[in-house]
């Protein structure tokens, strides 16, 4: 019966296999058995491991096994690296997240099923509670940023969006495009607007369209401010809005001119038919003639509309033609001037519009901030004149254009010669020329934002309304001059973070577990009424 261990064979069989001279006289006498006993122990291990694996041990193939080993290793280390991990608190951000973009539940869960797998993948039921508790959660932290961005909210793009018959007020802060009003009202007239606008008392500037109810809440705004005493709110009738009928005032005139061409063509095709036959065309003629003839006046009334129509869209800029800073009486002189020449029903719209006393406030504030700065009007003009210059230079060449170029430079040098800091001042007057408003652009841009996200949508809600503007307001921008900064950031509202699930997170918890609670009240009670009814 053997007395040697099993390590001690394997260690003799290492010695006799691999060993040094010498090594199995010393293993021998380490284990306490002969040199011909440390053979037969090496002879019956190898053999072993032949039997384990009939290739046997040979030193090439297990290097090669080695090297696949290790490059196996190193490829699942990379993976790993690169692996996503989307915990539960995660899932639920990309839902809020998602929700906020625009992105519908079904497409929530592709996305989350293409990292996760269909099975991992939360169901859709499930991001419909979780989106439904985040619209919650921005409602109640919107109603804390809120009251931050009152005072600092003092002019705004007004307008309102219809999403399947339901009207949705909206507005927009243009300088920042903080949105800082979307409410989905139970009616729409000049109450709700004035109710919505009262919660604004900072608000010294409005632009927006015609409809009645928004002008009629407008005009509440003002009267209960001017019977308590508050600042004055100055409306601006929206200029994007006139231009846009003004367009389509154009249209029918350009209507009728293909109306006369297609007539013409018509006749001439006539008169080359009957040549072609060799009968008289002298009919033929006349009706192509006179055809030709109305294309002519069709041509000149729609070019003499269009150009009278330049000649009043002067009056909507801020500056003149001649380079001079436009004013209500110059503009309300050119509307007086040229209106009349656009007779016809289609331009009754613009008519009433450019006749309004409020198409032209947006120049009166104008004024007014350039003249509440402590210089000397002289200055005043000069500064104005260069900033147009810089942002008029010809595109052409020769004499006249290269004057043009140059007259910057020499602007410059004048207004330096009136002031030694006309470089600060001119930063002042750039920046209220930057700053004028007249057309309700901005809040197109969001309601061509929420008709987007509104596609992807059966209904909005007001938890999707608040979740959607929470998220809007906490984006920061890709491009353009607001590039690298949130709406909220651009406002002036400072805030510790300005990121958007930052800011739900904790409400977003709180909101979850009540809906949860409310859905267990309820399943106990349809229980009880099953059990009751039974």
């Amino acid at each position: 019966m053997s007395t040697i261990s099993v390590v001690a064979s394997i260690a003799n069989a290492a010695a006799c296999l691999a060993g040094a001279y010498g090594a199995v006289s010393r293993q021998a006498r380490l284990v306490g058995c002969s040199r011909q006993a440390a053979y037969d122990h090496a002879r019956k291990v190898l053999g072993a491991v032949r039997r384990l694996d009939p290739r046997g041990g040979d030193p090439r193939r297990l290097r090669e096994e080695l090297g696949r080993l290790r490059r196996e290793v190193a490829d699942l280390r990379g993976r790993l690296d690169r692996a996503i991990e989307v915990p539960l608190g995660k899932r639920r951000e990309f839902a809020a997240v998602a929700a906020g973009m625009g992105l519908s539940l079904a497409h929530t869960r592709e996305v989350l099923a293409f990292f996760l797998g269909e099975a991992a993948a939360p169901s859709r039921s499930a991001l419909g509670r979780w989106a439904a508790a985040a619209g919650v959660a921005a409602g109640a932290a919107l109603a804390r940023l809120d009251a931050l961005c009152r005072p600092l909210i003092l002019a705004g793009c007004l307008d309102e969006i219809f999403f399947r018959g339901r009207p949705v007020l909206v507005a927009v802060e243009p300088a920042s495009m903080t949105w800082f009003l979307g409410r989905r009202p139970g009616r729409l007239d000049g109450r709700t607007w004035a109710e919505a606008l009262g919660e604004f008392p900072a608000l010294r500037h409005v632009v927006a369209d015609a409809g009645r109810a928004l002008q009629a809440g407008i005009a509440t705004v003002r009267e209960l401010r001017a019977a308590g005493g508050g600042a004055a709110l100055d409306s601006t009738l929206d200029v994007f809005h006139t231009v846009h009928r003004a367009r389509e005032a154009l249209g029918p005139a350009r209507h009728r001119e293909r109306r006369a061409a297609e007539a013409y063509e018509a006749a001439d095709r006539k008169v080359e038919k009957a040549r072609r036959r060799g009968v008289p065309a002298q009919a033929a003629a006349g009706e192509a003639k006179s055809a030709w003839r109305k294309v002519e006046a069709a041509i000149g009334r729609a070019e003499a509309m269009e150009a009278t129509w330049g000649l009043l869209s002067e009056a909507l800029e801020v500056f003149r033609p001649d380079g001079r800073l436009n004013d209500r009486a110059w503009a309300e002189a050119r509307v007086a001037e040229h209106l009349p020449e656009l007779a016809g029903k289609e331009w009754d719209g613009v008519a009433n519009h450019l006749e309004g006393p409020t198409s032209f406030t947006f120049l009166d504030r104008l004024h007014a901030d350039l003249e509440a700065l402590p210089i000397a009007a002289g200055l005043r003009e000069a500064l104005v004149r260069l900033w147009w210059l810089r942002r008029r230079r010809p595109r052409g060449t020769g004499p006249a254009a290269g004057a043009g170029h140059v007259a910057h430079l020499v602007q410059r040098v004048y207004c330096s010669k009136l002031d030694d800091d006309w470089a600060k001042w001119y930063a002042a007057v750039s920046a209220i020329l930057r700053g004028v408003v007249r057309a309700s652009s901005s809040v197109e841009c969001m309601n061509s934002v929420l008709r987007m996200h509104q596609s992807r949508h059966r209904t909005i809600t007001p938890g999707m309304l608040d979740l959607k503007r929470l998220y809007w307001n906490t984006r920061r921008f890709r491009g353009g001059k607001r590039k690298g900064e949130c709406p909220y950031e651009h406002l002036g509202l400072v805030l510790p973070t300005y990121d958007f699930w930052a800011l739900i997170e904790d409400d977003f918890a709180i909101a979850l577990a009540e809906a949860k609670a409310v859905a267990a009240r309820k399943a106990r009670a349809r229980l009880i009424a099953r059990a009751t009814a039974a």
